[in-house]
Order: structure tokens, then sequence, then C-alpha cells
């Protein structure tokens, strides 16, 4: 049996990723994301890979925001293969892209704070993501009532000789 691994998303993905975001939701775990919305942003998307030919079985996205800004998204893991550690690998990998592209300041909006907490991401006020608020969270239905807790981390950059 292949052992699941972390790839780019591909278009053939989408239909799958909003399928998992859309049982996720309907779970309380996520807000939903529509299919228009998922192949503007597939280029964000990470994937669970099986390993094995059929459909992925997890994803996360790390959305780009702001100067030096970015937010993990959308991650959800089929319930079949939670709590085998895929959720922390698929954040892990974002940050990796994040670190890579030079970004240090990566926030999440959750329902899961204590998955997040265990990762080192700490609760914030909603007030200190601004770019965030306006860009994306006014076309929420929940807004300006949102329910999501709001966590931030602040990652290391690879010893690269930046300064």
């Amino acid at each position: 049996m292949s052992e699941p691994f972390i790839r780019k998303a591909r278009m053939k993905d989408v239909k799958v990723i909003h399928h998992l975001l859309m049982t996720c939701s309907t779970q309380g775990l996520l807000l939903p994301r529509s299919l228009t919305q998922l192949y503007n942003c597939l280029r964000e998307f990470n994937v669970l890979d099986p390993g094995d030919g059929g459909e992925i079985i997890g994803c996360c996205a790390l959305s780009i925001i702001w100067d030096g800004l970015a937010e993990i998204r959308s991650l959800a893991v089929d319930e079949k293969a939670r709590r085998g550690g895929y959720g922390r690998k698929l954040v892990e990998e974002c940050l990796d892209e994040a670190r890579t592209l030079g970004i240090y300041k990566i926030f999440t909006l959750t329902y899961q704070d204590a998955f997040f907490q265990k990762l080192g991401f700490v609760e914030v006020s909603k007030e200190v993501l601004p770019q965030k608020i306006w860009a994306d969270c006014v076309n929420c239905p929940k807004f300006p009532e949102c329910d999501e807790i709001a966590m931030l981390l602040e990652i290391q950059p690879e010893n690269s000789g930046e300064s």
C-alpha cells in the first residue's frame, strides 16, 4: 500500500477539493468555498494524494494577503484519514512555502483553534488583520458577525543569510 504524499493541486482535483470542503463545512469545521473560488485560487492549494491513484484525501491553501502576510485556509482531511498527522503535514507544507516566498507572518481564521495552537499559532484580535477583513470577509455571509477565531504565527526565515 502506498503512503500518502503532498503535491500541488491540479485541475482534476478541484471538484474533489470542493467536496472535501463542503463535507467539512456541513460538519461545522470550516466555511464553504464555491467552485468558482477554487478554480480562481487553484495554485494556492496543496493536496494529500493517497499514492494509489485514487482521489485526493486532503487539502490546504496558502493565500498571500499582503506584503509579508499570508493565510492558511481551507484545511480539510477526509474523515477516514483524520488522526494520521496529515492536517499537520499539510499546514507545515504551506509554512515551508511561505518561508520560501519570504513571508514570515501567517494567520488563519478557524474553528479548530486547539489544532493550530499545537502548531504554534496564537489567538489574536481580528483587528490586526485589516487587509483580510476587507478583502474576503466583506463577502462572507457571516460578516460582520464572524465566529471564527483569528490566529497568528510568526515563523523564522531559513538560514539563508537573509536579514
